[in-house]
Parts: C-alpha cells; structure tokens; sequence
C-alpha cells in the first residue's frame, strides 16, 4: 500500500491544529469568573467593627451564586461618605475597568443626609435621580447591566444634623430611585421597602444594624437574600 503523499499529512495537520487551538481557547473562556461589581457607600463596603469582610451582603451574593454552580467574582467597591455624583466621576476608572457584567448600584443615605448645622441635604432629590440616570446610562453604554437597589431603612433612633430622623427624607429619595428604575427599564431589589415592611410587622430592625445605620451580620444576610434571586436574572440577561 502506498504512503499518502506528504503534502497531504502537512494539509491534514494544519487542519486540525486550528481545531484543538480553539477548543483550548473555549475552555479557557469557560473557566474564566463573570465579574459583578457592587457600587455604593459605607453600606456597600459593609467591612467595620462587628462585621467581617466575609459577612458583608458581597461577598454573602457571590458565595451563594456559586453555591449554584455559577463561576462568579463579586467585586465590593463601596466606600465610606459616598454620593451618587461622586460615584459618576470614578465609573470609567475604577468600575467599568474591571469589566463587569453587572453593576448594582446603591445610593441615598449620603445624598438626603442632612449634616449638623445645615438645613438641606447634601444632594437635592431631583440631582439624586438624575445623578443615577447617569449611572445606568454610562453602564449601558459600555454594555454592562446596571441594577438599582434601593438603601435599607434606619432604625428608628438613627438622627440627622436637626437631630431628626433621617428616614422620612430618605423615603423621597428611594421613591425617586424606584422611579428610575421603572423608567429606565432596570432591574430594582428594593430593600428599602423590605425593611420597611419588617419593621411594620414587628421586627425591630435596629438589631440589623450596627449604629441604627449600618448593617450588622443579619443585617447583610436579609440584604443578600432580597439580592441573589434577582442578581441570577440579571446575569441571565432576563
């Protein structure tokens, strides 16, 4: 029997080279983590005496995706003090860098806060929405999914700079920030409502904070429940 010719095998090699390259280059990709990003304030950073980094609602969200099976990185970028205009000047540097695909945003509690010898908040409601309009069309623009979040509710011995209780205002500024969302079309997990509606029923949700404010560890594992089913649907594209 005849050997083929060896112009044949060499043809035949360079055929199927190809072939096993991108078979390893699809495995790579497999492996590689989707990115979610958690943009906020202190509320978001969650890290502070009382609760660890490990019990923040991040890392809380990316332990149970991938309890699903998902190959998941949730990235916390929350920073203490934050508002939502200052969050717009650090999106293309910090945020939109680490090439997410989704970005919940969270912001309120700064921006309606009302410091100690002032009378106005920091941020007028109407700059807030605006502000957070932005923030979903910047994101949209570089083909990330944003998804809004609305800002727990403090505990009802929370008080601002006129030594008032800072959630009849913050309602006004999550309202706007559920209004956003329905305009925009943008998945919303509205904890604000949630806590809300615990402490109606009876739940003294200051046990879910550390200071009235933030957190504690119960307070970031009911915020990471309210989040994962719809995080999982956003990441699904629904």
């Amino acid at each position: 029997m005849r050997r083929p010719p060896r112009v044949l095998l060499i043809v035949s090699h360079c055929v199927l080279f190809p072939l096993v390259a991108c078979a390893v280059a699809d495995d790579k990709a497999d492996e590689r983590a989707i990115t979610i990003v958690a943009l906020g304030d202190s509320i978001t950073k969650g890290a502070r005496a009382g609760v660890k980094q490990e019990e923040t609602f991040a890392a809380l969200v990316e332990a149970g995706l991938k309890q699903q099976g998902a190959k998941i990185e949730v990235i916390n970028m929350g920073v203490g003090g934050e508002r939502t205009d200052q969050a717009l000047h650090r999106l293309g540097k910090d945020v939109l860098s680490r090439k997410p695909k989704v970005v919940t945003i969270m912001y309120g509690t700064n921006d309606s806060f009302i410091d100690k010898g002032t009378r106005e908040p920091r941020l007028t409601v109407d700059e807030f929405r605006m502000n957070l309009k932005s923030l979903v069309a910047k994101l949209r623009a570089a083909g990330v999914q944003p998804l809004l979040m609305t800002e727990p509710r403090w505990g009802p011995d929370g008080r601002n700079g006129l030594d008032e209780n800072p959630n009849g205002l913050l309602e006004k500024y999550m309202q706007a920030c559920r209004s956003v969302a329905k305009e925009e079309k943008v998945p919303l997990v509205d904890h604000f409502a949630i806590w809300t509606k615990a402490e109606a029923e009876g739940t003294k949700i200051a046990e879910w904070t550390t200071d009235q404010c933030h957190p504690n560890p119960a307070g970031h594992k009911q915020l990471s429940e309210a989040m994962l089913p719809i995080v999982k649907k956003a990441l699904m594209g629904e």
